[in-house]
């Protein structure tokens, strides 16, 4: 898989962490800088994690089915990205005052907006690609969007999040048509 895939997946993988991040910003009034690094970290860590362990998933039965992986990868992407989409018109509303991002919270949202990355890294397994390099980028783009989104829902508010969420989750679905299309009409041989 080239470096330009990877870096549209993790792109859209960052949209769930970019727009909690953005609430983040939105909700909280007195964030410091420490607090901004420790969210963005905390995404982008669990981010880079959860495609390996869901690539040592897959390995276990990669064999089995080679031959309808893409499908799966498939299926996959478009399940993520609809749920993605799907969750854009969940988003809360909760302003503090203080910083209330307490660390069962950040782990809880960690976790939660990476088990998107468990799947895609359970795809890779299946499409046979190795996944440090794609672990490493996502986990890169995470933590760099999931800042961003921070400076930016304390700048902007609430104009976007559902909107950036709703633009991850259709672009997971059009790389899981790409590689559809990939391995079944331009098949070569």
């Amino acid at each position: 898989m080239d470096f330009f895939s990877i870096l549209v997946i993790a792109i859209g993988l960052a949209m769930d962490a970019f727009a909690v991040s953005v609430a983040s910003g939105v909700t909280i009034r007195q964030m410091h800088l420490r607090q901004t690094v420790t969210i963005a970290l905390s995404f982008g860590l669990f981010q880079g994690i959860m495609p390996i362990i869901g690539w040592f998933a897959g390995v276990g039965f990669r064999d089995y089915i080679t031959p309808f992986d893409h499908w799966l990868a498939f299926a996959l992407l478009v399940a993520i990205g609809a749920k993605m989409i799907y969750e854009s018109f969940q988003l809360e509303d909760d302003k503090c005052d203080e910083f209330c991002m307490t660390g069962g919270r950040l782990l809880i949202l960690s976790i939660a907006t990476s088990i998107d990355a468990l799947a895609v890294g359970l795809s890779f397994s299946l499409l046979q690609v190795n996944i440090l390099t794609p672990a490493l980028i996502i986990g890169v783009v995470t933590f760099v969007l999931s800042y961003l989104g921070i400076i930016l829902g304390r700048k902007v508010g609430h104009l976007f999040e559902g909107k950036i969420e709703i633009a991850g989750g259709i672009i997971l679905i059009l790389i899981g048509f790409k590689i559809l299309l990939e391995n079944t009409i331009f098949v070569a041989g």
